[in-house]
């Protein structure tokens, strides 16, 4: 995972608007703040997102 997608998802969260375990909401939010990077990694990278928000780790 990159840096960038990282801070990203670390933005999402921060901002309470949705449960990380939603990630068609955390998609929409990622688009809505133009964090197109997210976007695609949630697209390309469910398991290992999913991964990170359970265990704080990547796979």
């Amino acid at each position: 995972m990159k840096d960038l997608v990282f801070e990203q998802i670390i933005r999402i969260r921060d901002s309470g608007k949705t449960n990380m375990f939603d990630k068609n909401m955390v998609q929409r939010l990622a688009y809505e703040q133009g964090f197109y990077e997210l976007v695609i990694y949630l697209e390309e990278h469910t398991k290992e997102y999913i991964h990170f928000i359970m265990y704080g780790t990547e796979e």
